[in-house]
């Protein structure tokens, strides 16, 4: 067992890595159990149908006054929070995971096109890059969501909400990867195999795409998982803004935007326990994201 492990060096870090162990399971936990919420939750918080004013603001079960029932509490609605939390988690995992695909999709694409073409099509697309970095990612998922409601017809912009988050996250995170590819596919337009590419004629989308892109995948994968924790909380931060998904949505910012107007009456559980549960998400892909680049750079380690 020990011979196969070394054979590996990732799985053999990974077993000798305890932050990552503990990070791995608690994002596995969080994962499975938001993609099976339905199974899970005691109430669909979508459903009004399926919860009672009747049961609102009740505490944990570890304070008087509390339900069985409810393990963590309900919140002013009487939605279990346990429910809540997971279909949230999983509306923000959808959103982020969607808008982390596009990001990925444009900045991979225009960072390999800008290494390999370089001249002003690379100078074009980096002095893009550079005026989007200026600004802070939550500025420019604020000014794309306003020019999408300013376009959109009001009677569509309900229906489009979830649309229009994940992609002004998405134009907000595609810098990294189109940075990230650019710089690696400089590195790589140097090597023989791609020289030697060019050289018999190949196109330059098979030179890119089937010769260059498999051999920079692993920095691209480490900006994948830490850019996932980004737009989580780009999510969020939206959501709790008012910006973001409706409260009939729950997702983890919105819970929190709901929690915040009980912070000072007592029922605690309402604000923090989705606040927890959204940093431990966060943290766990971080710390995920930095065991990558450790693999990937043994420098670093």
């Amino acid at each position: 067992m020990i011979a196969f492990l070394k054979k590996y060096e990732g799985l053999w870090l990974f077993v000798h890595s305890p932050s990552a162990i503990v990070a791995a399971m608690v994002a596995t936990l969080i994962i499975l159990g938001a993609i099976f919420a339905s199974w899970i939750a005691l109430v669909n918080p979508y459903d009004l149908a399926s919860f009672s004013l009747f049961d609102g603001l009740l505490p944990p079960v570890w304070q008087d006054g509390a339900n069985p029932k409810y393990l963590l509490g309900t919140d002013d609605q009487g939605r279990d929070m346990i429910s809540a939390i997971l279909y949230g988690a999983r509306l923000s995992l959808i959103i982020g995971l969607s808008a982390l695909t596009i990001a990925a999709v444009i900045g991979v694409g225009l960072g390999l096109a800008a290494g390999y073409y370089g001249g002003r099509f690379d100078a074009v697309v980096m002095r893009i890059a550079d005026v989007q970095l200026a600004l802070p990612a939550i500025l420019t998922a604020l000014l794309i969501d306003g020019i999408a409601r300013g376009i959109l017809p009001a009677a569509i912009q309900q229906d489009l909400r979830v649309a229009v988050l994940t992609l002004a996250i998405a134009l907000s995170l595609w810098v990294n990867f189109a940075r990230t590819a650019r710089a690696t596919t400089f590195v790589q337009m140097n090597k023989e195999y791609v020289q030697a590419a060019i050289m018999m004629g190949q196109r330059p989308s098979r030179v890119m795409f089937v010769h260059i892109l498999p051999n920079i995948l692993g920095p691209l994968l480490v900006i994948m998982t830490v850019d996932l924790a980004s737009a989580i909380l780009l999510e969020a931060t939206l959501s709790f803004l008012g910006i973001g998904l409706p409260a009939d949505s729950p997702s983890l910012g919105t819970l929190i935007r709901i929690g915040m107007q009980f912070m000072l009456s007592g029922e605690w559980w309402i604000l923090w326990i989705p606040t927890l549960f959204l940093i431990a998400l966060v943290v766990s892909i971080n710390i995920l994201g930095d065991f990558l680049r450790d693999i990937f750079n043994p420098r670093l380690r």
